[in-house]
Order: C-alpha cells, then sequence, then structure tokens
C-alpha cells in the first residue's frame, strides 16, 4: 500500500472562525486534516456550537469557545487549544463582523463607535492572537489571516470593511518584520468573494459574487477548499521562505482593471 503524502504530518494549529460548512475556516481546517496536522477550533456562541460540533467531530479536533468581544475568551482558546495539542505550530485568523447600520452605509457617514468595533474584532484581534501564540511557538511558525481586495481598491457595497482590511493587510507586514526574528511568519490570504454567513451581510452580495466570475482570467469563482489549500502550503515546508505578504486566491481578478 502506497505511504499518503502528509506534509502538515505533527503539525499542529488553531483554526478561528468556523461558523458552519460554508466557512473559508472551515475549508482551511478541512484541508489542514487531510493533509496530517491536528487541530483545535473555535466556535462563537451555544447556537454556532450546533453546527461547529458536527464539523469537529469529523476531523477529530476539539472543540472551544471564543468571543473574542469577551475580555480572557482569545485567552482561555489559545490556552486550552494548545494545551490539547501539546503545542502549537500555526494559527489560522477568519474572522470578521462590522455592525450591520455602518457596513449597509457611506464610508464617509460610518459612526466612530461602530468603526472601532470592526476594527477591534477585525483587524487587532489578528494581533493579539499572534501576542498570545508568540510564546508557544518555540521553534517558529506561522499566522495567517483573511483579507480581500476590497483593502486595495473601492468596491461597491464592501463599505468600512475595506478600510479595515486594509489596516489589516498592515498588520500583517508589521508582525512579519516584529516575529520574524522568532523564526514566525505571518500572511493575508485574499479569496475572491466566497459565499459565506459573513458575506451574507454584504449588501449586493449576489451581484458581487457574478461581477467577480465575469472579470476573473479563471471565468470562476473560487473554493473554500482551495483557499484552505493555499493556507496549508503556507504553513508548510513549502511556505518557509514567505512572510509578510498578501497572497491571492482568486481565479486572478485582482490581476486585471
Amino acid at each position: 500500500m502506497q505511504t499518503p503524502y502528509l506534509p502538515l504530518a505533527g503539525k499542529r494549529g488553531l483554526i478561528l472562525g468556523v461558523a458552519n460548512e460554508n466557512s473559508i475556516a472551515w475549508g482551511c481546517a478541512q484541508q489542514a486534516h487531510r493533509q496530517g496536522a491536528k487541530l483545535a477550533l473555535s466556535y462563537l456562541n451555544d447556537k454556532a456550537k450546533t453546527y461547529v460540533a458536527p464539523l469537529a467531530e469529523q476531523i477529530e479536533a476539539p472543540l472551544f469557545p471564543c468571543d473574542v468581544t469577551v475580555p480572557g475568551s482569545l485567552e482561555g482558546f489559545v490556552e486550552q487549544g494548545v494545551a490539547s495539542l501539546g503545542g502549537l505550530d500555526f494559527a489560522v485568523h477568519a474572522i470578521a463582523w462590522a455592525p450591520a447600520d455602518d457596513l449597509h452605509g457611506r464610508v464617509t457617514d460610518s459612526s466612530r463607535d461602530g468603526f472601532n468595533q470592526a476594527m477591534a474584532i477585525s483587524c487587532h484581534t489578528f494581533a493579539e492572537l499572534g501576542r498570545l501564540c508568540e510564546p508557544h511557538m518555540t521553534e517558529g511558525g506561522t499566522l495567517v489571516t483573511m483579507t480581500y481586495h476590497g483593502a486595495n481598491v473601492a468596491i461597491p457595497h464592501y463599505g468600512m470593511m475595506g478600510p479595515v482590511k486594509a489596516a489589516l493587510e498592515g498588520m500583517v507586514r508589521y508582525m512579519a518584520l516584529e516575529l520574524g526574528p522568532k523564526k514566525i511568519r505571518v500572511h493575508a490570504v485574499s479569496p475572491g468573494p466566497i459565499m459565506t454567513r459573513a458575506a451574507s451581510g454584504i449588501a449586493s452580495f449576489e451581484d458581487l459574487l457574478n461581477k467577480a466570475k465575469e472579470r476573473a482570467p479563471l471565468q470562476r469563482l473560487v473554493t473554500q477548499e482551495e483557499v484552505g489549500a493555499l493556507t496549508a502550503f503556507l504553513v508548510g515546508a513549502g511556505g518557509a521562505g514567505m512572510t509578510g505578504q498578501t497572497l491571492f486566491v482568486d481565479g486572478g481578478m485582482h490581476a486585471v482593471g
């Protein structure tokens, strides 16, 4: 019998942001598991747990609560997750949120409180995650977050999340600089639009999907599995010489006018 190729065998990772089977975070978890990694997943609350628990069972991953708006919750997740895995090699951050009124309105009209909330949850939590993971990555490691092309160009209806994702991509570069001496690599993955629960909150998202399909050189949308495959590559040996980058998996949409 041929030995399966498991490039992430022995790797241990935390995945934040699995909400259901359509989540980008779930695509990342599936691909990492298939390649041999051991994982711990987070869930937001009891309602979300009903959707996430069966997925975690499929990949034999322990499941822990994590609501980043609650003080100490992210710390608790990292501590419990690392303890269950016996160490840590990578973490995937796939959480984002903005108040609906601010998300659906003009950036010009966004409220200060709404903008601060969106930045804290969607951007600063990645820095917090890095700080919490750093002591456990004694032999180096990888941190990956999720962004979108709306960070680079203004996309109708993406609204306030555009500036927030732009800040997140800047965070990636500075964290890469600061954590590089400890052999901790930091990346942002920029998928094309995918219909997730979070994306469904964006106004006219169906139009965004259709336009992406029309514009992309590959003339199709990408899948959560393809996003997961890129993420798995980055946390594995293949990405060992890379850090501080935003990598697109969007059918080439970012490359055309």
